[in-house]
């Protein structure tokens, strides 16, 4: 499988249309591959906070259109990152926002959604703002692979992929908005989430600055083992990876600690 992820880098001066258009052209470009990834929020800024209620949009809207689009022009699975997504309804806190990931087939057609159940702030931004997701969500990759789907901040929470991985998960697919503050903490979670679980990390993150907020970047492909397959810098960049589809099974057969768990 041939994987790219698209580690985009934005600032405050684009609009959500252009911003859209240049991110579909980008995965255009991305022909030949089986996979590509976008980050979280992209569209509408992970830290905008302020504009996320204008900017918001439902799982129909322009950026699935557009994403969709590009997906089928190049016959490949797109995980389109998140957007902020107003579907009309009221959750049970009251919100009528959540940060909404969406997975298109290569035939452009939305194949799952994932709604972050893990969300950042402590009480300010996300939890302010958006209501948590409830569901596991999977998706079964080009390969075969089964793919838990999880943004950004669920990354620190490792009973999320315990329970991915209890449910056959032998991949994770994680775009995020994550800060250069804390940069290395995304690295070395990375590589626990898939030494742990002994399970596929593609893990697509933001360039650039917005909303006074400095990206970490450093996205990447790590494989069960913790072994770091591929990894962007700081800038606008993109990753493409070969995964032999045997993978997860190779690295399970041989060194089996998932046998030896317990509780």
């Amino acid at each position: 499988m041939k994987i790219a992820v698209i580690q985009l880098g934005y600032d405050d001066t684009e609009s959500v249309p252009e911003r859209t258009e240049r991110v579909a052209e980008l995965v255009r470009a991305q022909a030949g591959h089986d996979l590509v990834v976008l980050p979280e929020l992209w569209p509408m800024g992970g830290f905008d906070y302020r504009a996320w209620d204008e900017k918001s949009e439902s799982v129909e809207g322009s950026v699935r259109a557009a994403i969709a689009a590009a997906a089928r022009d190049i016959g490949a699975m797109v995980h389109a990152g998140s957007i902020v997504e107003r579907p009309g309804e009221t959750g049970p806190e009251g919100k009528e926002l959540w940060n909404t990931s969406l997975v298109l087939g290569a035939d452009g057609k939305l194949l799952e959604t994932y709604r972050k159940i893990h969300r950042f702030g402590f009480a300010a931004g996300e939890p302010a703002l958006m209501e948590a997701g409830e569901d596991l969500r999977f998706v079964d990759l080009p390969n075969g692979m089964k793919a838990g789907l999880s943004t950004c901040y669920d990354l620190r929470f490792p009973e999320l992929y315990r329970a991915q991985l209890d449910s056959d998960a032998t991949a994770f697919v994680i775009p995020a908005a994550w800060p250069m503050a804390r940069v290395e903490h995304w690295r070395v979670l990375l590589r626990a989430r898939a030494m742990e679980n002994q399970c596929l990390v593609v893990a697509c993150n933001t360039a650039g600055t917005h909303a006074r907020a400095e990206m970490g970047g450093h996205s990447a492909v790590v494989g069960p083992l913790g072994e770091v397959l591929a990894e962007a810098g700081s800038d606008e960049e993109i990753l493409s990876v070969e995964v032999a589809d045997d993978l997860v099974a190779t690295a399970r057969e041989t060194f089996p600690v998932l046998d030896d768990r317990r509780l």
